[in-house]
């Protein structure tokens, strides 16, 4: 999860670095966001012990962390996982196998959804760590700006024109025409590109693998920047943030706000792409304003993003206690109909999320039940592709996108310098020939033809 408080986060990582308080906790539990925090309190009052949560910022929390589970130092009872890592820290031996006496958490498994699952596994088939979430992603839309522009609001007929790349970029003209914006950036497509034909991005011969499908985010983005169907407003940034409740200025990137300035260039944005989080941690927290006004739907394909998984440290003294915490935050049917009711999580445990999605009306989406939504998602979902490298890499294609639509590249060099960094980052990864003789005939190409030099940087 992305939520987090810097100052108790700092206070915590303080903590984690130095003992306070005179006394001694009855369990340790590390994590890298504060979502925790009221889990611990329930089960503090529920068996009357102490729980010492210490929180490590995400920034720092694998190199802060990760000698003491090597070491045993200082290591926590139980700790947290988020997505990025997990495929590593899995095969590590860093958490206990809960498969084996006397957990045996794999009599779970018909409860819980399967990627999800499957995710906790090592190599060799034991479970490693669980989730209580699922984080399937859709498209957050505005009801009015649909209303007025596309002639409904409906989420499943947005849907259905969301339901190609193509039908997307159909809508942004439409949006254009009406002065909206479809999404605040380019980033927004990536999603669906990435998802039209699953591949991990490392086969298991250590190879990088590109598709086609893959290659057409350098084309959509594109199409979105020269069209102008965003605001440039980049994800996280100050206008991003804004453009969820009202008119911001148009490209102003990652400037703070001045609300005192006259704004001259000024666009509305349609909608945005976000995992389940993004509904009660972002949406809900920053777009107040329009609560009631936002609905979400399906993009062209299924995506997931984030996810917090937990578990045991292999050679922790609390094992007992421990294992009960976990029970709880992934397994008690009377906290997590309580933690869905105050969080609006979507869990991966079916009994609570059949049980409360069956008649469930959202304020904030204008009464869609997005809980029974984002169940449907989820089923789609293909994890089978998900690498230990998937974060860096996907950074730095993201990163050379950037520069070709920004006209800092041509696609041909971005494709090189994308090669050329993922080699520095990962040493023992393969290019494979094909590719970097595909990128070296087509530069050879541009350069002999003159067009490489001749092709213009805004």
């Amino acid at each position: 999860m992305k939520k987090s408080l810097f100052l108790v986060m700092m206070v915590s990582l303080l903590g984690f670095l130095a003992a306070c308080g005179d006394d001694e906790p009855d369990l340790v539990v590390t994590s890298f966001t504060d979502e925790l925090q009221e889990p611990i309190e329930y089960f503090e009052e529920l068996h009357d012990v102490n729980v010492d949560l210490q929180i490590i910022p995400t920034e720092n929390y694998v190199n802060t962390l990760r000698p003491a589970l090597e070491s045993g130092s200082g290591a926590p009872d139980v700790f947290t996982g988020e997505i990025v890592y997990l495929k590593d820290w899995v095969n590590q031996d860093y958490w206990e196998d809960l498969s084996q006496d006397p957990y045996n958490v794999d009599e779970w498994s018909d409860d819980y959804m399967e990627y999800v699952w499957d995710l906790g596994r090592d190599e060799e088939g034991s479970m490693r760590a669980l989730s209580w979430q699922t984080t399937p992603g859709g498209i957050y839309y505005r009801r009015s700006i649909a209303e007025e522009v596309l002639g409904t609001d409906d989420p499943d007929e947005i849907g259905e024109m969301f339901d190609t790349v193509e039908g997307l970029l159909e809508v942004g003209e439409m949006m254009k025409e009406h002065d909206y914006r479809l999404f605040p950036d380019e980033g927004s497509i990536a999603p669906y590109t990435n998802g039209a034909n699953p591949q991990p991005w490392v086969n298991e011969n250590d190879e990088l693998i590109m598709t086609d499908e893959r290659m057409t985010y350098f084309d959509y983005a594109k199409t979105l920047r020269d069209e102008q169907y965003t605001a440039l407003a980049p994800a996280w940034s100050p206008a991003w943030f804004a453009s969820f409740t009202g008119p911001i200025s148009y490209n102003v990137g990652w400037d703070e706000l001045d609300e005192d300035e006259e704004q001259t260039d000024e666009t509305e944005v349609f909608a945005v792409s976000l995992p389940t989080w993004g509904l009660h941690s972002v949406l809900e927290v920053e777009a107040q304003e329009t609560a009631g006004d936002w609905a979400v739907t399906n993009g062209p394909t299924p995506y997931f993003e984030g996810g917090t998984w937990i578990g045991m440290y292999k050679d922790s003294e609390n094992h007992e206690l421990a294992f009960e915490f976990i029970q709880m935050l992934v397994n008690d049917e009377e906290f997590l109909t309580e933690w869905v009711s105050e969080t609006g999580d979507v869990l991966s445990y079916y009994p609570v999320m059949d049980e409360i999605g069956e008649d469930y009306s959202n304020d904030f989406l204008g009464g869609q039940n997005h809980y029974d939504f984002f169940m449907e998602r989820a089923e789609e979902i293909d994890a089978s592709h998900v690498t230990a490298y998937d974060q860096t890499i996907e950074e730095l294609f993201g990163t050379q996108v950037g520069a070709y639509v920004e006209g800092d590249a041509t696609q041909e060099e971005a494709l090189a310098e994308f090669y050329s960094r993922v080699t520095n980052a990962y040493p023992d990864l393969v290019i494979p020939d094909e590719l970097e003789e595909e990128v070296a005939d087509e530069l050879e190409e541009f350069e002999e033809s003159g067009d490489l030099e001749e092709e213009p940087v805004e």
